[in-house]
């Protein structure tokens, strides 16, 4: 009887119905775009960072993300095959990574020396198409991929010889010269810098660790897949020998950073909730003083307050459904939109973007999990604020309302 009443009340003051449901759906509206646009966003940065060199999962003789040193290195063909049989695993790229000294003529530079399986390494790093000059490697070559800053620095120019010194495994000398044969320029000014690059063969001999690798970077179909995976590789491989890390493991700063972003949304969120909180409770207001009388009538002929308040509590609460529901389907089809057209920066913006690796694209997150939390949120809003009709009846004066 109560729920009866209460739909019928909605439908007496049609113009204020609307303006609350309203404002109920432009609240779940505008939080879900927000929320959809910030996650989308760095979902998109994260690949490209992720993708760009590190991948989703890496793994690695136990202990060697903190020391980093090549004696850390493992036997590569054991542990490959056990990690490419994970469900989940599109590709397994292998690398032998060390510091050395690149010289050329009188000039020395401090580099990063990572072999790789040139046609693995392409599949997820993109590598071949960061060439600005000469070939990409083959597995065979005896030759050098550099970064352009490493070219620029050492004044070397494709063809030209570049002589690498390091301390190999288990202190062997390392020493060896190599032609160029690419260049690559990377959006990092920190890979610009530093990264040369050996086919896997070619570095395991230069480094004296022959079938060895110091991490397995792990290619995944996207992130849903990182704690299927961990979770695979924990149980299958002895975690004594082998330390495996997600992404946000292997680069707490950019998980720092994508928290500090969110808390500062946290605040918008807010200012947008209370800026909506009192477009609704000034509707509610409204209602409130327009039907004193009918109040004071109906607790004058015997209805119980607190069937009335009940009554009243239960009409904001379907205004709140309505708008929120209506919110929900309005707000799915635009965040689609901007999914499949994400928005597009131009000039500057795009450029110090790409300076750092990041496509300059902001594109949505299509998740219902998003819209359902600002739809429940803006409820739960809505239902806090529909409890000032209950103080209000409980207070009223039935005499006082009726001559009012």
């Amino acid at each position: 009887m109560l729920f009866k009443m209460a739909w019928r009340n909605i439908w007496r003051n049609r113009r204020r119905t609307f303006i609350t449901a309203a404002s109920i759906l432009f609240a779940v509206l505008f939080a879900s775009f927000m929320d959809s646009l910030q996650r989308g966003a760095w979902d998109n940065m994260i690949n490209n960072v992720v993708n760009y060199y590190f991948g989703y999962v890496q793994v690695h003789q136990d202990g060697y993300w903190e020391e980093q040193s090549i004696d850390k290195a493992f036997p590569l063909a054991d542990s490959l095959e056990q990690v490419s049989a994970v469900e989940g695993v599109e590709a397994v790229l292998p690398r032998l990574e060390s510091f050395a000294l690149a010289a050329a003529g009188e000039t020395t530079s401090g580099v990063l020396v990572a072999g790789i399986l040139p046609n693995v390494e392409n599949k997820m790093t993109d590598l071949e198409n960061r060439l600005v000059e000469g070939e990409y490697l083959t597995e065979g070559d005896e030759a050098v991929l550099v970064a352009s800053g490493v070219a620029e620095k050492l004044g070397l120019s494709l063809g030209d010889t570049l002589v690498l010194i390091s301390q190999g495994y288990r202190g062997v000398n390392a020493a060896g010269k190599y032609p160029i044969k690419g260049i690559a320029k990377f959006g990092s000014p920190d890979l610009n810098k530093q990264m040369v690059y050996l086919p896997l063969p070619a570095a395991q001999y230069f480094y004296g660790a022959p079938g060895l690798a110091t991490s397995l970077a792990l290619k995944l179909g996207g992130q849903e897949d990182i704690k299927p995976v961990v979770a695979a590789l924990r149980t299958q491989l002895d975690t004594s020998a082998y330390e495996v890390m997600d992404w946000e493991e292997l680069l707490p700063d950019l998980v720092q950073a994508r928290e500090l972003d969110t808390a500062g949304n946290v605040i918008v969120y807010f200012i947008l909730y209370m800026i909506i909180a009192f477009g609704i409770f000034g509707t509610i207001l409204m209602m409130s003083k327009e039907r004193e009388y009918e109040f004071g009538v109906l607790i004058s002929i015997g209805l119980q307050r607190w069937q009335l308040a009940l009554s009243v509590w239960v009409e904001v609460i379907l205004l709140g459904v309505l708008g929120a529901l209506f919110g929900i389907l309005l707000s799915m089809p635009i965040v689609y939109y901007f999914k499949v057209n994400p928005i597009r920066f131009g000039g500057e913006m795009a450029s110090s973007l790409e300076k750092f690796g990041f496509e300059p694209i902001f594109p949505a997150t299509f998740d219902m999990q998003i819209f359902m939390t600002q739809a429940l949120y803006v409820f739960i809003l809505t239902a806090v604020l529909a409890l000032y009709p209950i103080f209000k009846i409980r207070k009223l004066q039935p005499v006082q309302a009726m001559r009012g």
